[in-house]
This record gives C-alpha cells, sequence and structure tokens, in this order.
C-alpha cells in the first residue's frame, strides 16, 4: 500500500486539488464524495501509521484507535474503536471499543497527552479492562500518543513491546514524530472535506449533594472516607455516586472521574 505521506492531498501545497479546473477540485463540490475521499486518506493514513511505529520505532506491535460514537456508554459519550494494528499475533485487540479514560489508549483520549508504563498489567494508574487481551498478545511495555491538532483528537496510536521494559525519549520521540505527521495529514483530510467536531451532549445537571460527593470521589477519596468528611451514611455516598454515574452515563470511578473533569464539573 502506497504510504500517506506519498499520497497528495488537498492540504498539500502544489496538490491537484489546489488548481482550479482540474478533477480533484471539483471533487470537494460534492459532499459525499468528499466526505468518501476524507475517508479513504485517513484509513491509509492510520494504517500507514500502525505499520511505521513496527517498522521504524522498534515496537512490537502498533495499534491505532479511531474516535467513534460509542453505543450504550450514553449520547456523545466519548471513546474510540481499535480499527489499524501491526504485529499482532490474535484478534483480541482488533475492532475493540475503548472509552476515554480506560486502559492506557482511554488515559490517552481523555487527558490529551502521551501516556506509558513498562509493564501494562502491573500498571496502578490505569484500569485493566483489557487485561485478557494484553495478555493474549503477551504486551508489557505499552506508550500511547494522541493524534491532537486544534483541540480536537483525531486518534490514539500504540507502540506496545513483549517486554518489560521503561520507554526511553528516542523512542517516545520517534513515536511522537510519526505521530505529528499523520495528525497533519488527517487535519488537512478533515479541513478539506469540511468535517467538523461533533459538539459535546449536553449533561445532566448534577443535584449540590451528588457534585459534592462527586468532587470527593474525583480525588480518590473511599466511600467511607467520604461519608465520614460529609456526615452521610456509606449507603447514603453509595446512592449519591450511582446517581451521579447515570447521569453522566459511565460504568465505574475511573469513567465518572474522567467524565466529570472533561465536563468541567470537577477541576
Amino acid at each position: 500500500m502506497t504510504r500517506a505521506a506519498d499520497t497528495p492531498t488537498a492540504a498539500q501545497p502544489g496538490g491537484d486539488a489546489a488548481r482550479p479546473g482540474t478533477p480533484t477540485a471539483a471533487r470537494t463540490d460534492d459532499p459525499e464524495l468528499a466526505a468518501r475521499a476524507a475517508e479513504l486518506v485517513r484509513d491509509a493514513v492510520l494504517g500507514d501509521l500502525a505499520r511505521r511505529v513496527v517498522g521504524e520505532c522498534g515496537a512490537d506491535v502498533g495499534l491505532v484507535g479511531v474516535p467513534e460514537p460509542l453505543p450504550g456508554r450514553g449520547s456523545g459519550r466519548e471513546g474510540m474503536v481499535l480499527r489499524h494494528w501491526a504485529g499482532t499475533r490474535a484478534d483480541l485487540l482488533h475492532d475493540v471499543p475503548v472509552p476515554a479514560g480506560l486502559g492506557l489508549g482511554g488515559r490517552a483520549l481523555a487527558e490529551r497527552a502521551p501516556t506509558w508504563v513498562p509493564d501494562y498489567r502491573a500498571a496502578t494508574t490505569i484500569s485493566h479492562d483489557y487485561d485478557a487481551a494484553v495478555a493474549a498478545e503477551d504486551l508489557y511495555a505499552m506508550l500511547t500518543v494522541p493524534l491532537l491538532h486544534g483541540g480536537t483528537v483525531h486518534g490514539v496510536v500504540y507502540a506496545s513491546l513483549r517486554a518489560v521494559v521503561p520507554f526511553g525519549d528516542v523512542r517516545i520521540s520517534a513515536v511522537g514524530k510519526l505521530a505529528a505527521a499523520a495528525t497533519r495529514a488527517l487535519a488537512g483530510a478533515a479541513a478539506w472535506s469540511g468535517e467538523k467536531s461533533r459538539p459535546a451532549a449536553p449533561v445532566r445537571p448534577l443535584t449540590p449533594r451528588e457534585h459534592e460527593v462527586l468532587r470527593w470521589a474525583a480525588t480518590g477519596r473511599t466511600n467511607p472516607e467520604i461519608a465520614a468528611h460529609l456526615g452521610l451514611t456509606c449507603n447514603t455516598v453509595t446512592g449519591y455516586l450511582k446517581s451521579a454515574m447515570h447521569k453522566l452515563g459511565v460504568r465505574n470511578r475511573t469513567e465518572l472521574a474522567v467524565a466529570a473533569k472533561e465536563s468541567g464539573l470537577v477541576s
């Protein structure tokens, strides 16, 4: 397959689309055709990115998550699906939905920042919803980098190794450079096709008590600690947290903390 860097797009100076009167220039007048062309560019860029992470950065497995609506997790819930991969031995990491905040990639998506761990399975800073799939691939060290442009995340790239090793600056920089190049191509394709970011769905308002309990839960306090601090019973605290989770469309405390931060409910 031709690499995305070798494929001219409307975002590249001197491309055919920049010259009026050419067939490619006419494509922008047809929104459906432009959107389809942008989708093809996106698939080519992201597929190539997964392969280059393995071929050029010394990773054993490269994965790329594509932002998509996740059914059953609340309207507008941010998440992605692992649509591109290279170096995998099984298919447990193929087409996997990843809500923002879950696992290492979900954390990168939520925080809009690179994250890495030397041993995924022993990490205490992430959720472990995907341990079975990670173990099936015999993966340990993992780095994730969001493809961020103008506040919009176009995807998240994973670089994973089948060994427990720290990620050095050289490898982090190499993956970051590939991610940056891919992001420029994706942003150009999105601008060319006239794509707009989906507005976030409004969050159902929390009661003052729900907000207070949520604020303490987001700092890592346990239910008994919150109950003692606020003078409530543990059952009451649990009820408030369950109500807040339902309103925010999340399933656990990790997702709750991320959703609350994204929604501006906690700083």
